[in-house]
């Protein structure tokens, strides 16, 4: 499977200055070609194929004087910018026939678009050098902060540059079989939930660390301070970066913690199940700020391609299974329960749950797992004895009390008073 791996990259000024100039030059392209293209379809002709785009957009209007600017940059640049436009299309088309979700049609790009990239194939020669920085053509050997060994040649490196300013390096590598792990017993089942994070169905829980609650003061400051500035003005392109720049150290503390959390999954258990949940429709209620901040679309994408990777399985059931109705221990269905109510006993069995764990049983064993609730919080309630099963005897006498005790009127199952003076006359 392919991979991708992003490194920071420190480039200089005169390297911001190449990349700027190979972020204009690719958008420019783009937008030609969609300009081409709409024109075509406006006159109902066929739409121009890539080839004759590139002839005309890339190699002729290079000897004309308004796009002679267009020779400052790698060549390779400008034909990915047109790769991208085919990418559009075809997900586009794709959308309306059905064989993915729908996307728009491909729109113009803005010079003033706060995220750009190029991006770099092997035609383009661009290589590592002994020293550990990234030579690019046209722009220079970048610095770059290697957090990791790749584990293979890239094919492919894309130099992003973000909301906040700060520039990546993106390679595309491939992976063989030597990464996949030995197999192992344990199987778990996973509860997604905003108050823990995730529940496991061996008791186990992961609290939230809600990153936006806990750096929304902050997020709120620089926000206020960016719409206090005059629109247009430096000062508010400044504070603009300074937001960007907050509003990224919550997104990547978020993903760090979902890279954490779902390797140490996919590691520990050779089958993981998660339930579907409707991420999408959960946004749109009061919850969706705290929907947001748990990321549990980034996190179940996570386990995944992790899976896949290291020869793990992943399971999803639907969405609509009651797990939080359903008893783990004697599979009765106890009815809705509101969000507060988090110990419950079960009416049949009588057994005492944990809401939480109690539906990642539940959530495992929908899948098929083999699962228990070991460590859980699930013990059998207090069952009332009998009355007639409270006394003495071991079995329970075939004749009438009143008959062995000589009293008349004392019904079956009633006590006996010991005490003579007491006796009711």
């Amino acid at each position: 499977m392919q991979l991708r791996y992003s490194f920071r990259v420190y480039p200089s000024a005169g390297q911001r200055t190449a990349l700027a100039r190979a972020f204009g030059c690719a958008r420019v392209v783009f937008n030609d070609a969609l300009r081409a293209r709409e024109a075509a379809r406006a006159a109902g002709l066929p739409f121009p194929k890539t080839g004759d785009l590139s002839k005309r957009l890339i190699t002729e209007a290079k000897n004309t004087p308004e796009r002679a600017w267009l020779g400052e940059v790698s060549a390779v640049v400008l034909q990915q910018s047109l790769r991208d436009l085919d990418t559009a299309y075809k997900n586009f088309f794709d959308g309306l026939k059905g064989k993915r979700p729908c996307m728009g049609a491909p729109r113009y790009k803005s010079r003033k678009d706060t995220r750009q990239a190029v991006r770099f194939t092997a035609n383009a020669r661009w290589s590592i050098t002994p020293g550990g920085k990234l030579r690019l053509p046209k722009v220079g050997d970048l610095k770059v902060k290697w957090s990791r060994a790749l584990p293979s040649t890239p094919s492919t490196v894309t130099v992003v540059k973000d909301s906040a300013g700060r520039y990546f390096a993106s390679f595309v590598v491939e992976t063989g079989p030597d990464e996949v792990l030995p197999e192992m017993t344990p199987e778990v089942g996973i509860d997604l939930g905003l108050t823990r994070f995730a529940v496991l169905s061996d008791g186990r829980k992961i609290d939230s660390p809600r990153f936006l609650r806990r750096a929304e003061k902050r997020l709120k400051k620089a926000q206020r301070a960016l719409t206090r500035k005059q629109k247009g003005s430096s000062n508010r392109d400044k504070a603009r970066v300074k937001a960007a720049r907050a509003h990224a150290r919550v997104a990547d503390a978020r993903r760090e913690f979902h890279h954490r959390l779902s390797t140490q999954l996919i590691r520990e258990n050779q089958t993981v199940a998660v339930e579907d949940l409707a991420v999408k429709g959960l946004a749109r209620t009061r919850l969706a700020k705290s929907v947001h901040d748990a990321g549990w679309s980034a996190f179940v994408n996570m386990l995944e391609y992790k899976a896949a990777r290291y020869g793990r399985t992943l399971i999803r059931i639907g969405r609509f299974e009651p797990t939080s109705q359903v008893c783990s221990q004697c599979g009765v269905k106890d009815g809705l329960k509101p969000l507060h109510v988090r110990i419950w006993t079960c009416s049949a069995c009588g057994a005492v749950l944990d809401r939480d764990v109690n539906a990642a049983v539940n959530v495992a064993k929908a899948a098929g797992l083999a699962v228990s609730a070991c460590r859980a919080r699930v013990r059998p309630g207090l069952v009332p004895a009998q009355r007639s099963a409270a006394g003495t005897h071991p079995k329970r006498p075939t004749q009438p009390v009143w008959e062995q005790t000589g009293i008349p009127g004392l019904q079956a199952g009633e006590e006996v008073n010991s005490c003579p003076s007491r006796r009711s006359p």
